[in-house]
């Protein structure tokens, strides 16, 4: 029990660290058995990353030359947004519980732009 109470403070502690809008532990703690959170890594290919989540319910181009994948996890009933963010060379290079628009947003602001 110890060790889950650390794990979860010490993923949220990242998160928050990561963005302006940090994301919900509890998500990752609900949803952290699917495919596309449990398997997905960062340098994996696009071809992977659809081998293992299926198709993105949608797909943006990114300012860089990448690309967004959006999923919805499903579990008991509830869905939760999820992305998948590829460099311009096709490899994982962030993912996590937003939608690729909510990214992009949270990465504009720590930008200034």
């Amino acid at each position: 029990m110890y060790k889950q109470t650390l794990a979860i403070l010490l993923a949220s502690a990242t998160l928050a660290a990561c963005s302006n809008r940090p994301e919900n532990p509890v998500d990752y703690v609900t949803y952290r058995n699917e495919p596309l959170v449990k398997q997905v890594e960062n340098g994996m290919t696009m071809q992977k990353v659809i081998a293992i989540g299926g198709s993105p319910s949608n797909v943006i181009d990114l300012p860089n030359g990448g690309t967004c994948n959006d999923y919805i996890l499903n579990r008991d009933g509830h869905q939760q947004p999820y992305y998948v963010r590829f460099d311009a060379t096709g490899h994982v290079d962030a993912k996590g519980f937003k939608t690729c628009k909510q990214r992009e947003e949270d990465r504009k602001a720590a930008n200034g732009a």
